[in-house]
């Protein structure tokens, strides 16, 4: 019995260093392994991307896995349709999909949760039971308001007992208290204070009860009180416009917009803040025709050839390939970034040529033919749509003459180009002609665009599409 207690005698300085090592190994290595096992219970959040810069919220077009299946790091688990492309969504770590926030059709705001991601299926339930509290939770705040909106109607009670006080004032009155101006129309009217009954606030007498005393009629001052409602109106007439809305006409279908549609339409509202100028030019293009007609084959299109041209004249007039972002201050861009609007099913996108001005006109054609490959599957990439420094819409394929663009938030300048027609025309030697001829029209950003800055623009992008040789080279 006498041996029993050795052991938790000994100290670390006595025990031999194998023993020692022994002793204090399992002490180092407990903590460490119950540290572990907290850190691995993990539930995580798969959030909604920010696909773009001016991305808002996401639709979810499909999910790719299920609840209930094991995923990997970097395996795509939801394809997100944001304001320009559909794109996959990566998860950055393993585990289980234990449930699904936002299923698919619906939209979410950027940062929001749309997956819960359990790491061992001990975990699952958890999780489960956070998403429940997590769709529970919009409902237990719903309560909140009526629970307001049930607090609101006790108000008014208060309101009808605020009259019972006043009878208290009109019994008190007989000092002659009373305010300066009551007391200055006693004197003027020749009333006895002592016998006036005051009505305001504490017995007070008021001029009112002057002139009643006095026998006089109430002025029409009184008035000016009724007029006080219509500014109380007024609001009211602005919140009809809010509310008015015009009932359907029968047999319509009100469609929302897409994400896509929403996105133009912003745009398209923040842009009438820019002040916009518009310069038309026209330009004969027989020397351009003749040259697409020999690259043609070769797969090069006329809107690149427009592409380019631009490109060219952007890099001998840097202030038309600038943009004003915040009011205050030029932005010159380096790179010459030829975005061109390209009509898709359901909405309208802007892939970008990028660095036009420095790549021949073949590299450019077969770069344009994968950027509306994928604009047209809804593939591209956020700097394949968002990085275009000026805007060229063309429309003249369809037949259009001559139109305006709406300047593109952002940029400095976008141009419209009507179609190429037979037009008679007179040289210096005053000689008429047949020859074909098309408008441009530029919008520009005045606050950083001047008249003379675009006039001189469209004059080198003239010379360049009538004498076409260059853009060969």
């Amino acid at each position: 019995m006498a041996a029993s207690p050795a052991p938790f005698s000994l100290s670390a300085s006595t025990m031999p260093p194998r023993l020692r090592a022994a002793a204090v190994t399992p002490l180092a290595a407990g903590p460490r392994r119950r540290g572990r096992m907290v850190v691995r219970a993990k539930i995580r959040e798969i959030f909604m991307p920010a696909l773009s810069s001016t991305m808002t919220e996401g639709k979810i077009v499909s999910w790719n896995t299920s609840e209930g299946d094991r995923v990997s790091k970097g395996d795509g688990v939801v394809v997100v349709e944001s304001d320009k492309a559909d794109m996959d969504v990566e998860t950055f770590h393993d585990g289980i999909v234990a449930a699904i926030l936002v299923p698919e059709g619906g939209v979410a705001p950027v940062g929001a949760p749309i997956a819960l991601l359990a790491e061992s299926e001990e975990e699952v339930a958890a999780a489960v039971a956070k998403a429940q509290e997590l769709a529970g939770g919009g409902q237990q705040q719903a309560p909140p308001p009526s629970a307001d909106a049930a607090a609101t109607p006790p108000p008014p009670p208060p309101a009808a007992e605020a009259p019972v006080a006043a009878p208290a004032p009109v019994a008190a009155g007989t000092k002659g208290i009373a305010t300066p101006e009551a007391k200055k129309l006693a004197k003027q009217h020749r009333v006895d204070l002592t016998k006036v009954t005051g009505t305001g606030p504490y017995g007070r007498i008021t001029p009112a009860d002057v002139e009643a005393a006095a026998g006089i009629q109430p002025k029409p001052k009184v008035t000016p009180a009724a007029a006080a409602p219509p500014p109380a109106a007024a609001p009211a007439v602005g919140t009809v416009p809010k509310a008015a809305e015009l009932p359907p006409v029968p047999g319509t279908t009100v469609v929302p917009f897409t994400t896509m549609q929403a996105a133009v339409s912003k745009n398209m509202v923040e842009s009438l803040a820019v002040p916009a100028f518009r310069v038309g030019y026209p330009i004969l293009t027989d020397k351009l025709d003749a040259l697409y007609e020999k690259v043609k084959p070769k797969g090069v299109t006329m809107t690149v050839l427009l592409a380019k041209a631009a490109a060219m004249a952007l890099a001998q007039h840097p202030v038309v390939n600038a943009s004003c972002k915040d009011g205050k201050s030029f932005t010159y861009n380096s790179n010459i970034n030829i975005a061109v609007a390209v009509a898709i099913d359901g909405g309208l996108i802007t892939p970008v040529l990028q660095d036009a001005d420095k790549l021949d006109i073949y590299l450019l054609s077969q770069n344009w033919k994968d950027l509306v490959k994928k604009a047209r599957a809804k593939q591209l990439q956020p700097n394949e749509y968002n990085s275009g420094t000026f805007t060229l819409s063309n429309l003249g394929m369809f037949g259009v003459d001559r139109f305006d663009a709406i300047l593109p938030p952002g940029q400095g300048a976008i141009m419209a180009v009507g179609a190429s027609k037979p037009t008679v025309v007179t040289d210096k030697d005053g000689f008429f002609s047949v020859k074909s001829k098309m408008q441009v029209n530029v919008t520009a950003d005045h606050r950083i665009v001047y008249g003379a800055d675009l006039a001189a623009f469209l004059q080198t992008f003239a010379k360049i599409i009538e004498d076409p040789e260059s853009l060969t080279l």
